[in-house]
């Protein structure tokens, strides 16, 4: 198995939580994203993946993008250690939780609308920031909320689920930006009772090979 990452990227952070969740081996392949105009718009990655974003995963029998299509394929073929629960409804839950994270919340601070915004746009780094905390807080006012309904340890119960596996590099990505998060117990809880658990560690930004401290 191999996975082409970058270490501060959300999407990526989720597949290698899933990965050592799941207690696979996987040969990381970074990706830079800022050096040489960013490595994923050269040929060689365009060609691999059109979108120019990562992480890409293959392995012997596919070749694959978007991170929660990943984890899903994970999770079908290696159900040791299931992200999803067995009954219907509780996976259609906690697969709505990770929607919001991962369609609703990290679009809007993904690097390449960010660098827009500076660029094209010329917002200055105040008005950027400020944009971003905006969307973070409407994001995570709504998560908190929900939680409400089927926290437990985790955010769907007492077992690890998809839903940690996205909001965790969330939190990660609001506290680089320096999101105040004292509004969201819950969330905050968790998040820590995540980092406690090897699987999340180990798949932290700073702990990649080619993390840039």
């Amino acid at each position: 198995m191999k996975l082409y990452s970058y270490w501060r990227s959300s999407a990526a952070y989720r597949v290698r939580i899933a990965l050592n969740l799941k207690q696979l081996s996987f040969e990381t392949i970074p990706v830079h994203l800022l050096k040489e105009g960013g490595q994923q718009h050269q040929p060689p990655y365009q060609r691999l993946n059109p979108a120019e974003l990562v992480p890409v995963f293959f392995d012997e029998q596919a070749t694959l993008h978007q991170s929660l299509a990943i984890i899903e394929y994970l999770e079908e073929c290696y159900p040791q250690h299931a992200l999803l629960p067995d009954n219907p409804v509780a996976r259609a839950q906690v697969r709505g939780l990770a929607l919001d994270i991962a369609c609703e919340m990290h679009p809007l601070n993904n690097l390449r609308v960010l660098q827009y915004l500076t660029g094209p746009l010329a917002l200055s780094e105040a008005q950027k920031l400020e944009w971003l905390h905006h969307w973070l807080h409407v994001g995570f006012k709504a998560f908190e909320q929900r939680l409400s309904s089927c926290a437990g340890d985790y955010c769907y119960g007492d077992s690890v689920s998809l839903a940690d596996v996205c909001l965790v590099p969330q939190v990660y990505n609001a506290l680089r930006f320096k999101l105040d998060m004292m509004h969201y117990p819950q969330i905050n809880r968790i998040y820590h009772h995540c980092q406690q658990l090897a699987a999340f560690a180990l798949a932290a930004p700073e702990h990649q090979s080619d993390a840039q401290l």
